[in-house]
């Protein structure tokens, strides 16, 4: 499948995050994983109604709930140069820790943590890779 739908610099999904205080994961976003704010349009009232957050190659929106847009848990997979270094990052940042980093059956290095908006950030670094069949072996293993 092509891209040529989506404009320059955006892929065919983004994901995009309905949160009740949107400046605030911009914040957590920028601290943790140095991602970098391309677009910021506020309203009448100077919040942030949408932006759009660069991660790496990765484009994610953010809006401001309200009206026909409440606010939606997420969960949000990010992969990074190192698990551990991010997973402080979110910390010092302010999120709450789900699970600190763990080396995972299948090949990646992973953590997870919680942002004052209830979004779910798993945070991985790829440190092995293993086939389809590998992971379905050690998954079995592991639950034993």
């Amino acid at each position: 499948m092509t891209h040529s739908s989506a404009p320059k610099g955006y892929f065919t999904v983004c994901p995009y995050l309905v949160l009740e205080n949107p400046e605030a994961e911009l914040t957590f976003l920028t601290a943790t994983f140095g991602a970098e704010i391309r677009a910021r349009l506020h309203d009448d009232q100077n919040r942030v109604k949408h932006a759009e957050v660069l991660f790496g190659d990765s484009m994610v929106m953010i809006g401001l709930a309200g009206g026909p847009e409440q606010a939606l848990p997420g969960m949000v997979h990010v992969y990074v140069p190192d698990c551990d270094q991010s997973y402080a990052a979110a910390l010092a940042a302010g999120a709450e820790t789900i699970m600190a980093p763990a080396d995972q059956f299948y090949g990646d290095r992973s953590a997870g943590v919680r942002s004052s908006n209830g979004i779910s950030w798993w945070i991985a670094t790829q440190k092995e890779v293993v086939t389809p069949e590998e992971t379905q072996r050690r998954l079995l293993a592991q639950n034993g």
